[in-house]
């Protein structure tokens, strides 16, 4: 696992307010470690990085670390919802296109479409590319979003939505969000030409945007998705799968399309290439952290709360963080997953050692570290409401596994 160490981390009035404090009085001692922070907000960042043995994150901005608990009396959990109310306008434009975007072709199309847009989830990514795009226009001096920047998230949720329909037939997923899955209603010959659909049709908004470096940036994210179905078909129930393969895997099939997304917003504001590298870090940092704490709450949360069966990865054996770190210190994991899970008691046997051991705490130390580096990518943009919001949506998903 990464170990980094950052002294002068500076997270930003907005940031501090949302990070943690690991000291015994936690709370109580925040606007001590603001102060700290503020007064050393010019110094530099200086980072460790080391891909050697785990230990437990002590990732110090100046006196204040980032954390995971949110358990403090009057502590209010950060709301997704408040955080991209500042793209709120932005986001209702786009929920209206989808649907006439996607299926003025066919009426399965349009039944399918209706399906999955309508199935909830909170427009994540697309919001990325808003935040992006108005923080990176400011820099630039613009006042309003391009035609761009707008068509921009479009492509990036059909990409996305395109890629859950293929992954929920490659899982023979009966339910996505709550609701049944379009396979599922449709049947996978339905399901697959759904998401080849939306694919080609992001693909030809894509070329109409007339920017070539964007264009690469996002077709490299839909061969990235073939390549992490690839990784993940191949290493199936392989118990030495290394930290690496599944951190490059999980970057195949999450962070790559968080990255190249929010890099191609700040392209589409014309700033410079430093800011647009910063974007794609941050991209790819937060894309990872996400993809870490899904894998956690794959053995902490219930069915009824994941919206799909528990350990569900593991079943199928997709061997993720929290399974990696147990098997370097229970050797008697390994021999349950050779089993694949044939034996009655196994699989509980399984999720019992990988809680024992360390495994949870240690893939939360993992998503912790990556959630500060992508607040460090942040520093480049100049404080305002987005940015605030940006660095809000790494704690927000903290708290997912607080």
């Amino acid at each position: 696992m990464l170990s980094l160490t950052s002294p002068s981390l500076d997270l930003g009035q907005r940031g501090l307010e949302m990070a943690f404090c690991s000291c015994s009085s936690n709370w109580r001692c925040l606007k001590a470690c603001k102060r700290l922070v503020m007064s050393r907000r010019r110094q530099a960042v200086r980072c460790r990085v080391s891909a050697a043995q785990t230990q437990p994150v002590d990732v110090r901005s100046s006196g204040a670390v980032v954390s995971t608990k949110t358990s403090e009396p009057g502590r209010i959990p950060i709301s997704v919802l408040s955080l991209l109310e500042v793209v709120a306008d932005d986001l209702r434009t786009l929920n209206n296109n989808l649907k006439s975007i996607v299926g003025a072709e066919d009426p399965v199309l349009i039944s399918a479409a209706e399906q999955i847009f309508s199935a909830g989830g909170k427009r994540m990514r697309p919001a990325l590319v808003f935040l992006v795009s108005w923080s990176t226009a400011q820099i630039a001096g613009l006042n309003e979003l391009t035609t761009r920047h707008r068509r921009l998230a479009e492509i990036i949720e059909m990409i996305h939505t395109a890629s859950l329909i293929h992954d929920d037939v490659l899982d023979d997923s009966g339910m996505r969000r709550g609701k049944e899955t379009i396979h599922q209603l449709y049947g996978t010959r339905v399901a697959v030409l759904a998401g080849d659909f939306m694919f080609a049709q992001s693909s030809w908004f894509l070329a109409n945007l007339e920017n070539i470096e964007v264009i690469k940036l996002i077709s490299q994210v839909i061969k990235d998705f073939a390549s992490g179905e690839i990784k993940q078909a191949s290493s199936l129930f392989d118990c030495d799968v290394t930290l690496e393969e599944y951190l490059m895997k999980s970057y195949y099939k999450t962070a790559s399309l968080i990255a190249a997304s929010t890099k191609s917003a700040a392209i589409f504001s014309g700033v410079n290439s430093s800011v647009c590298d910063q974007m794609y870090e941050y991209g790819r940092n937060l894309g990872l952290s996400f993809q870490i704490v899904d894998d956690i709450l794959d053995f902490t949360q219930s069915a009824e709360q994941l919206g799909k069966p528990a350990a569900s990865d593991l079943v199928k054996g997709n061997l993720t963080a929290p399974v990696i770190f147990a098997l370097e210190k229970e050797p008697k994991l390994r021999d349950i997953i050779d089993t694949e899970f044939t034996e009655d008691g196994s699989l509980e046997k399984a999720i019992e050692i990988i809680h024992k051991c360390g495994g949870i705490d240690r893939a939360r130390d993992l998503a912790k570290e990556k959630a500060v580096l992508a607040i460090q990518n942040l520093q480049c943009l100049t404080p305002s409401k987005f940015r605030s919001s940006l660095e809000g949506m790494v704690m927000y998903n903290l708290e997912r596994i607080a």
